[in-house]
């Protein structure tokens, strides 16, 4: 009986270096088969129509680098695949901060990509901060994502213009280009100032753009006068009250920093409602399929800053790219992607490239690698044709440009046409018929 059982026990032990089972000693630590990102997007909510864009644009640029044999990874000597986990921000701060909690705690994302919202992403930066997780930020503005001190920022990265780059490339563009518009046409006197309405969010995101349009204004000493500054609440709809306001003031223009769902019923409003017959300007995250659509006839004319657009494509090296990714994504999805769509797709093939620069998935080697990683420009115009975030406070630098929307009869929709700079110029800019000034 004993020699029976010795025989078993040995033929265990040489059994078990060919198979799991009868194990006298620790197991060999789990080899990774994904590189995992979580993708931070408002799935519901009022800015849920952002986030679809956003996801699937993640869908497709993880599908495109699977299909190409995945990630390489040095350090386990193989290609490993992109699994993507959805977070539903619910636009939301609370829903942020639970969205990323689940992520990194349960999922164990690698790395994260996405965020639209500055108070949303804002009220989560302390949940990435202590587990020391690499963020990469496509859509989210305010320049406290990297810059604020309260909390270490030193693993997050900024993907997005924040409202000081294009606050002063819109001011820069209303002062060159729209106010001596104004002053010919209506035999107003050349050193007119142009009056400026600002109708801001009340969030970092909104507070930020009406910061960079003073400053920059102060700076440059710029000849505009700001007559208006009204704030509104996150998600508000209804802006009739805040509009007569504003029309009492006057002003040549109106900037509004408002999100899609609210920039489309302001608009809506000051046209049909209150007959302010004004030029409005957009920030670039309205620069989707769903902007042209809402706004309809009451958007023509309107101006819209971006560095992505579903239907411009502006010249240069990258307008092929910028041509395959639209249509591959219409192919998919239906539609073209937005601008926010746009920079997450980059962000999960920024992850990608991090990933095999640093020949890992742990998440301090990537953060070391996107802190010296240069990455070709993508479907994105970005300074000196690279990604890149090497500088003091980690942010990627895109060339921006201004679009006019014009009504388009026969598709019976708004489609864009690129007024400045001059290099991309398509068109030059233009006052439509029934344009009203301020004052004069």
């Amino acid at each position: 009986m004993r020699k029976t059982s010795l025989i078993l026990i040995t033929g265990c032990l040489l059994a078990a270096l060919l198979v799991a089972g009868c194990s006298t000693g620790p197991a060999a630590p789990e080899v990774p088969a994904n590189l995992t990102i979580g993708v931070v997007a408002s799935m519901t909510g009022p800015a849920s129509t952002t986030g679809k864009d956003m996801w699937q644009s993640a869908q497709l640029a993880a599908d495109e680098i699977n299909a190409k044999g995945g990630v390489f990874i040095r350090s386990l000597g193989k290609n490993v695949t992109i699994r993507l986990v959805q977070g539903d921000d619910e636009s939301t701060r609370e829903g942020g901060q639970k969205a990323v909690t689940r992520m990194i705690t349960d999922d164990r994302v690698d790395i994260l990509v996405g965020g639209f919202s500055s108070a949303v992403v804002t009220a989560h930066q302390s949940i990435v901060a202590e587990n020391g997780v690499p963020y990469i930020v496509t859509g989210a503005s305010s320049p406290t994502i990297t810059r604020r001190t309260d909390i270490n920022t030193s693993m997050i990265f900024h993907h997005c213009p924040t409202t000081d780059d294009y606050g002063e490339k819109t001011t820069l563009f209303v002062a060159e280009t729209v106010r001596p518009a104004i002053n010919e046409k209506f035999g107003f006197s050349a050193d007119r100032p142009l009056r400026l309405a600002v109708i801001y969010q009340d969030s970092p995101y909104g507070k930020g753009v009406l910061s960079a349009v003073n400053e920059t204004i102060s700076r440059r000493h710029l000849p505009i006068q700001i007559v208006a500054g009204e704030s509104f609440r996150m998600g508000e709809t209804d802006f009739r009250t805040i509009l007569t306001s504003v029309k009492a003031k006057e002003p040549d223009v109106i900037y509004p920093a408002a999100f899609l769902n609210e920039q489309v019923p302001m608009m809506t409003q000051a046209r049909r409602d209150v007959g302010l017959d004004t030029i409005f300007l957009a920030v670039e995250c309205n620069d989707d399929p769903d902007y042209y659509k809402g706004l309809g006839q009451y958007g023509d004319h309107s101006i819209i800053e971006s560095r992505f657009s579903p239907y411009a494509v502006p010249k240069g090296p990258i307008a092929g790219r910028v041509t395959a990714y639209r249509n591959d994504y219409s192919a998919r999805f239906g539609g073209f992607p937005g601008m926010m769509g746009a920079s997450t797709y980059e962000g999960v093939y920024v992850a990608a490239a991090a990933a095999e620069k640093a020949g890992s998935t742990a998440r301090a080697d990537l953060v070391a690698a996107l802190s010296t990683i240069a990455v070709p420009e993508i479907v994105e115009s970005m300074e000196g044709g690279v990604i890149s975030f090497a500088n003091p406070f980690r942010e990627s630098r895109s060339n921006l440009y201004m679009e006019q929307l014009r009504w388009d009869a026969g598709r019976q929709e708004l489609r864009p046409v690129i007024v400045w700079p001059d290099a991309l110029m398509e068109t030059p800019f233009a006052l439509p018929a029934w344009y009203r000034p301020g004052s004069g």
